[in-house]
């Protein structure tokens, strides 16, 4: 059973923005029915009350949805929600004009006057911001608040309202509906921004696998293009020579036999450099890359002395933790320390914001292919691997490896 909290820390810092997003609009749609259809009870209570507060509460049910699916046309999930725009727009004219109905005509009353008053000015500024996240360009979202605001102010003038009243009224339309429609464009621009920034840390990733890959395939092309060029040409002499029944042609294989053989050995070395690792190099490129994505990443120990295997198999440990701790949770901090107590070196990286799944193994159990991989590595050299939660939202991977006689000699002078 996973720990309370599991759903909202398995979730990737972007889906948690846009989940704080989504329902903080949904919670200003419920401030609508609080704000505006509940006090109408208590304002004027019976039939009237039920006039004024259910369609306003369907008027924010509708912002709702209008929210949902504005916000998934963003991320490009599905297709702009006209239909519910224009819906959204139409309910919140006829509330407006109903609330003026209900002003003018309905039961005397200052009490009916400041319901539909509240109502009148509410659904207008709810309905404008609601509409401004349905629409992208930020001159559109002008455009909304404007004809809201304009059409309010046209409206009451043909119900004969003095001019100031009006202008009045108009302009706490504008600025109620500003506001909201403001803090729509903004929480759409800061949700797309935080999806492109973690875009560009994936994209960021790739390249530098590309970079890799193609520095791997320039040092195998130096090595394989001169001596096959070379091996060609010598055969073809072979060819020429044999055909003329010269014994020279036997030379010229003995030599092509010597440089495949030389080439063999160079990709052999070529293969091994790549797989090599330094671990003081590791560490170094660990911390730099943490620290560009935003993570405060500290190292401490020495590697001086260690056999060439140890540091392979204990770098090819820090760059996997680096990778996890990159793709996986939402670290803000992660330590690695390499220490050297008698007759073994022990590797040990934490962070915290980590995922914790549900029914996970303990700190030596389970594991992914990744960590699958490590153990085999850490195998060959005796080494051994645990990994898992310490509370608290930290994860820990520590890898121990034994040194040989002659080589904690080495490491301690």
């Amino acid at each position: 059973m996973s720990r309370p909290g599991g759903w909202w820390g398995r979730k990737s810092t972007p889906a948690k923005v846009e989940t704080y997003t989504r329902w903080s609009f949904h919670s200003v749609c419920v401030s609508e029915m609080a704000a505006i259809g509940l006090p109408a009870f208590g304002q004027v209570g019976g039939r009237l009350a039920l006039v004024l507060s259910l369609p306003v509460m369907a008027h924010a049910a509708l912002g709702m949805a209008v929210v949902s699916r504005s916000l998934d046309w963003t991320r490009g999930r599905r297709p702009q929600p006209l239909r519910l725009l224009w819906t959204l727009g139409v309910l919140t004219s006829a509330l407006a004009v109903a609330a003026l109905v209900i002003a003018e005509h309905g039961p005397p009353g200052d009490d009916v006057d400041t319901a539909a008053g509240s109502t009148f000015g509410g659904v207008l500024c709810f309905g404008a911001g609601m509409i401004t996240l349905g629409v992208r360009d930020r001159r559109h979202a002008l455009a909304v608040v404007g004809g809201f605001g304009a059409g309010t102010c046209l409206v009451l003038l043909l119900l004969g309202a003095p001019v100031p009243t009006a202008l009045g009224t108009a302009a706490i339309v504008l600025a109620g509906g500003g506001f909201l429609a403001f803090t729509a464009v903004f929480s759409v621009w800061l949700l797309n921004a935080v999806y492109a920034l973690d875009e560009a840390r994936e994209t960021r990733a790739r390249l530098a696998v590309a970079e890799e890959r193609l520095r791997f395939g320039r040092d195998l092309h130096d090595v394989m293009g001169r001596n096959l060029a070379v091996i060609a040409l010598k055969s073809e002499l072979a060819v020429q020579l044999a055909r003329r029944e010269r014994p020279e042609a036997v030379e010229q294989m003995i030599e092509v036999q010597r440089i495949a053989q030389e080439s063999q050995r160079e990709v052999r070395d070529v293969v091994r450099g790549y797989r090599e690792i330094d671990l003081e190099a590791e560490l170094s490129g660990a911390r730099g890359v943490l620290r560009a994505a935003g993570i405060d990443c500290e190292v401490s120990g020495e590697t001086g002395g260690l056999p060439g295997e140890v540091q392979s198999a204990l770098g090819w440990v820090v760059r996997e933790a680096t990778t996890n701790v990159l793709r996986h949770g939402d670290a803000k901090k992660c330590t690695v320390s390499v220490r050297m107590p008698e007759g073994r070196v022990v590797l040990t990286v934490q962070n915290d914001g980590a995922a914790a799944p549900s029914g996970s193994a303990g700190p030596s159990g389970g594991g992914g292919s990744g960590l699958a991989g490590l153990r085999e590595r850490l195998s060959a050299v005796g080494g051994t691997l645990t990994a898992g939660g310490t509370g608290k939202g930290a994860f820990r991977l520590v890898a121990e490896v034994p040194l040989s006689a002659e080589a904690a000699w080495e490491v301690a002078s």
